[in-house]
């Protein structure tokens, strides 16, 4: 710091994290100002609920501005920093003029030179705050970029973490629905179940692969953004002269972002599936339906998934095409088959619930009082799920018509895509302890 602008004067406008003069300085709810950088990479590193680096008081801040009239007090206070090395060596004038050609440092008479006159020149100041800017910007794109690059690395984890016990899952389902049919069918179980571990040992070498890749990214977004605030807080004259090609090599690093894997299971036909269930047809007649308003667990589902996927996303659903409706019948013994067709739906919901729960949409997430299987869109791709327990099921969107088959002797509920006649879930034996009607939730496009 330069010993001729006023201690105090100094202290206010340095960074208490950094020590240094303030770049794009934001001030906090308690009061304290830093670095916007600093104080990023101060949280990164933190424990939850994120603190202040001075008093520690807990900050739940997300969006900040930045303190323009400190941010330019700051500007100036690095102004007064110079040094005796960056007097010119010709004419022992001290350098004020930066070159935008040759990216040199100039006094007076050096900028009026036979090598210089005709190249376009500025004050070191201008120049360096213009730099420092172009710095800011690639340090908030990376910020961005990093944060992305860690939700997805987040993802990648918990789902590296659970997908061999979703394959193991899918088997075991598999296996019993298998055994509910002729023996004969015993070399095509077999064939399935080892083609479904196979699929799911290669699936989960690509999610390791996946996942070493978004690290080395991670790693190397934080290393360039630690170098560029670095740079930023250089003083001005160190700045221009250190740059070199700092800022191509800030936008090299940010490109090829490492996406994370989409795993799919393939879902094989099992033989004589749909023949079983036909046996159990029965009629389904559907009253009291409802529109729009009252119906919101799509939403809900979407909130549940990008928070923990996609911090910021938008969801950007569109409820106006909306309907519900129940079942007239309610079942209570026995075994009952029915087929619906979700064709051309974008979101959709199927299955049974209880009676109480029909007038209680909303809490479709918490209740137990539902088996409904689910296919949401998100952008441009569809997630197909079960609940309640909310399970992810990483296969195709099941098209045309869905079957779901009610089992009061086993006390249990599946679904099967019927064109392929292959099983999409089925709860596990002794899950349906009460009476049910059938529910259906559509959106159309």
């Amino acid at each position: 710091m330069d010993s001729d602008i006023p201690e105090a004067f100094q202290k206010e406008l340095t960074c208490l994290v950094c020590m240094n003069y303030f770049i794009d300085p934001v001030t906090i709810g308690c009061g304290h100002s830093f670095c916007s950088p600093c104080l990023f990479l101060s949280w990164e590193e933190a424990q939850t609920p994120a603190r202040c680096p001075m008093c520690r008081e807990p900050s739940q801040q997300k969006d900040f501005r930045t303190d323009i009239r400190v941010k330019k007090m700051a500007s100036l206070a690095r102004q007064f920093l110079s040094s005796e090395e960056h007097m010119c060596g010709t004419h022992k004038e001290t350098k004020k003029i930066f070159c935008e050609e040759d990216k040199n440092l100039l006094c007076v008479l050096c900028c009026h030179s036979q090598g210089h006159e005709a190249h376009r020149h500025c004050s070191i100041e201008g120049a360096a705050e213009e730099y420092r800017e172009k710095l800011l910007k690639q340090m908030r794109s990376i910020w961005e970029k990093f944060q992305a690059n860690k939700r997805n690395l987040n993802k990648e984890r918990r789902l590296t973490n659970l997908w061999m016990d979703y394959v193991y899952l899918r088997r075991q389902m598999t296996r019993a629905e298998y055994r509910k049919l002729h023996p004969v069918l015993y070399r095509e179980e077999k064939e399935y179940l080892e083609s479904l571990k196979k699929e799911g040992q290669h699936i989960l070498q690509q999610l390791k692969k996946s996942e070493s890749k978004m690290v080395e990214k991670w790693r190397h977004l934080k290393e360039m953004y630690e170098e560029l605030m670095k740079m930023c807080h250089k003083p001005d004259k160190e700045l221009l002269q250190d740059l070199g090609d700092l800022l191509t090599r800030s936008e090299s690093v940010q490109q090829h972002m490492p996406q994370p894997v989409n795993p799919e299971l393939s879902v094989r036909p099992i033989t004589g599936l749909i023949d079983r269930f036909d046996h159990f047809r029965v009629e389904i007649f559907f009253d009291n339906e409802i529109t729009n308003h009252n119906i919101s667990f799509f939403d809900d589902v979407r909130n549940l998934k990008f928070r923990h996927d996609h911090q910021d996303a938008s969801l950007n659903s569109d409820r106006s095409n909306y309907f519900a409706a129940w079942g007239a019948q309610r079942f209570t013994s026995g075994k009952h088959y029915w087929e619906l067709d979700v064709d051309n739906s974008w979101d959709w919901a199927l299955g049974v619930c209880k009676d109480s729960w029909i007038r209680n949409t909303g809490k479709m997430l918490e209740s137990g009082d539902t088996f409904l299987l689910l296919c949401v869109r998100e952008d441009n791709h569809y997630t197909v799920l079960t609940t309640p327990p909310v399970i992810y099921h990483y296969i195709k969107k099941p098209l045309g018509r869905v079957g779901v088959f009610l089992d009061f002797e086993s006390r249990s509920v599946s679904f099967v895509e019927v064109a392929k006649s292959s099983l999409i879930w089925n709860y596990p034996t002794g899950s349906l302890n009460f009476p049910v009607r059938p529910f259906f939730c559509t959106g159309h496009t």
